[in-house]
């Protein structure tokens, strides 16, 4: 990669340090969690947890937490996937923000549609191309290292968009402009993402905690509503998934892979500063 082409997906000193993080991040909780099945999710999960992996032999007790937190990302990609509409074979549709993949992958194996993820990091870019190649769909799924604010793709070339806990790194002014560009009239937009609680007053301390861990800015909930209004993107459906997402995380907290990030997680969905919504929207 030459500097020029450097600058014209980085547009900011924040995206490059953001880019930086995720070209050298290498979590277990990212990496064990997708070696399950191939998958590799960068979200977090939702469900009822089976909380007898803690019991039993405690020399597999790691492999079997392991199985059950991927088992609940899983579920998670699979109730947005249930929200992008009726897509077909010949669809194209985007992730954008799409990590190691695995949604994106899970996409193409559901729909047969063809998909195209796009990171601005190279390395996230690279291990998904990778991924897809060694599934054999990579005719039909592709990783490109651009930037989700300005893709430089055909306006109304896709079909369904998705944002998976990635909308948090970016202006929504500018993401669901760029969005509504791209979407054909009445394509289908769904996000799944973490935002604080306007009736909450400001971000809490917990809020606080988590940006610093990802060099991220979570959105009020409300500026979601307010942006997609703007950009002619009109819900059609919000579910409130906090209370589905904390077991994911009570488990988290007691597994091998814990990053200390764990409680202030629970502490802001407990106490209401913090919701997990999914939001689906049409482009009108």
């Amino acid at each position: 990669m030459t500097a020029t082409q450097d600058s014209t997906v980085l547009n900011s000193l924040y995206q490059r340090s953001v880019a930086d993080y995720w070209n050298t991040e290498k979590n277990p909780v990212n990496l064990r969690l997708g070696e399950v099945d191939g998958i590799y999710h960068h979200h977090y999960g939702i469900g009822a947890v089976d909380w007898t992996v803690l019991d039993g032999a405690a020399e597999t007790r790691d492999e079997r937490v392991i199985r059950e937190l991927h088992r609940l990302e899983s579920a998670q990609t699979d109730l947005l996937m249930s929200w992008l509409g009726p897509l077909e074979p010949h669809h194209r549709v985007m992730d954008a923000g799409s990590g190691r993949g695995g949604s994106s992958i899970v996409a193409n194996l559901r729909f047969g549609c063809q998909v195209d993820g796009v990171s601005i990091s190279e390395s996230q870019v690279a291990f998904a191309n990778e991924q897809a190649r060694q599934r054999g769909v990579d005719g039909k799924v592709s990783f490109h290292f651009r930037n989700m604010l300005d893709t430089r793709f055909e306006t109304g070339s896709f079909q369904a968009i998705w944002n998976n806990e990635s909308t948090m790194y970016v202006e929504l002014s500018l993401l669901f402009a760029e969005h509504a560009r791209l979407l054909n009239r009445g394509g289908r937009y769904v996000c799944i993402t973490g935002c604080y609680n306007d009736a909450y007053g400001l971000p809490s301390r917990a809020i606080s905690q988590i940006n610093a861990h990802y060099i991220c800015d979570i959105h009020p909930r409300s500026t979601y509503f307010k942006e997609m209004a703007a950009n002619r993107l009109v819900p059609i459906g919000v579910v409130d998934l906090t209370p589905a997402t904390i077991p994911y995380w009570e488990l988290r907290a007691k597994s091998s892979l814990a990053t200390g990030i764990e409680q202030p997680f629970l502490d802001a969905y407990k106490n209401g500063s913090f919701q997990y919504l999914l939001i689906a929207a049409d482009r009108a």
